[in-house]
């Protein structure tokens, strides 16, 4: 099931934009304290690292990631989610003339 809608959130409006504008996301969170981010990623191949562990939810568009311990890029589309542990690096590729990766990211 794909995540359309998020109530009753605080938001951070100044947008956190990494990798020259090839990802720009939003801070969220929750009214007990839970936060998340929900972004775009245009169409690049990134190398992100992790703090806490994260999950990615795909909300539209798609992209392909390989976490550091793979060497195989992995297929994520709308309604699937992959998991990153703390402390750790991944690739995410969304591919040239492909609609933005279109994301939710859950720490913790």
């Amino acid at each position: 099931m794909t995540t359309e809608k998020i109530d009753g959130v605080s938001v951070t409006t100044q947008a956190s934009v990494y990798f020259d504008g090839k990802c720009v996301s939003h801070g969220i969170t929750f009214p007990d304290g839970t936060k998340k981010s929900v972004g775009v990623i245009l169409p690049a191949t990134l190398t992100f690292s992790t703090g806490a562990p994260e999950t990615m939810e795909c909300v539209a568009g798609a992209c392909e990631y390989r976490l550091a311990s793979s060497d195989v890029w992995v297929k994520s589309g709308p309604g699937e989610t992959f998991s990153v542990p703390g402390n750790a690096k991944f690739d995410i590729r969304v591919a040239a003339g492909a609609e933005a990766y279109h994301y939710i990211c859950h720490f913790g």
